[in-house]
């Protein structure tokens, strides 16, 4: 007795006795599927037909799913997702058209692998359109590698496939979104500085000057002219009190005499607002 048949059955006894007289796992397919096309979903054999014939011809899912071993996923979850594909294809095949059913079964379970991919396994969400131009840029890197014997350029890329180099661009940068590393992700190498929580990040010491800054805008707003130029080419252009000099017009003791009177109103301001 085959797996899911159900005792009692007409089918069994003529399904059994197939499988017993050594028929091949194909010509099996093939009477089970001509069977399968005169029952109704309401026939009593229409259940155990169907699943038998999802057993027989797991192994195409099996054979599609290996070409996605080198994705991260694990390759349970992409023969199940292939099984869903299989299923489809059985329950749209139709026998009359003379087209073997592993040749009609093959790009529906490859296209569900393929949608799994593209809509649930992607750790950041991209759009569609990055999502297939990423798969087209796999595709024509590998074929120009070969044809080169070393890795494309983004120009090469862009004239295969007919794009823009900024699309070649987006769509390389696309793959640093299909998976993401852990926070507690510790380095392999062994002069690793902890996890990667610990490693992002560093202080900024300019966000001490922020207040400060924020502080004296009106400060400056009420300077004069003058001394509010002096300041910005000192502090903002980084010019010494000689070049200041130059720039303005006056002696460079009369600009240091001038900063330091200004500085000190500055100070004095920031302290009463304080």
């Amino acid at each position: 007795m085959l797996p899911g048949a159900t005792p009692g059955t007409p089918a069994e006894p003529e399904i059994a006795t197939e499988a017993e007289a050594g028929l091949d796992t194909r010509s099996l397919s093939r009477s089970l599927f001509q069977r399968f096309a005169t029952l109704t979903p309401e026939h009593p054999d229409h259940p155990y037909v169907r699943d038998t014939l999802i057993e027989l011809n797991l192994p195409l899912v099996r054979y599609a799913a290996a070409r996605f071993r080198s994705r991260n996923e694990p390759m349970e979850d992409i023969v199940q997702v292939g099984t869903i594909g299989l299923i489809k294809a059985i329950d749209r095949f139709d026998n009359e058209r003379g087209v073997e059913f592993p040749t009609f079964a093959m790009p529906t379970i490859i296209g569900e692998i393929k949608r799994f991919f593209r809509d649930t396994s992607w750790s950041v969400r991209v759009p569609r359109r990055l999502q297939e131009l990423r798969l087209s840029l796999t595709r024509a890197g590998d074929e120009l590698a070969q044809k080169l014997d070393r890795s494309p350029t983004v120009a090469e890329l862009a004239a295969c496939l007919g794009v823009s180099e900024e699309d070649v661009v987006e769509g390389l940068a696309v793959g640093n979104a299909y998976t993401a590393s852990s926070l507690d992700t510790t380095p392999t190498d062994e002069d690793g500085d902890g996890p990667l929580a610990e490693r992002l990040g560093y202080e900024d010491t300019a966000m001490e000057g922020v207040e400060y800054r924020e502080s004296l805008k009106p400060l400056l707003a009420r300077l004069p002219a003058r001394e509010r130029r002096i300041i910005m080419l000192r502090f903002f252009g980084n010019m010494t009190q000689s070049q200041i000099g130059e720039e303005i017009g006056i002696s460079q003791m009369h600009v240091s005499r001038l900063l330091t009177r200004t500085l000190a109103q500055l100070r004095e301001g920031l302290i009463s607002e304080g």
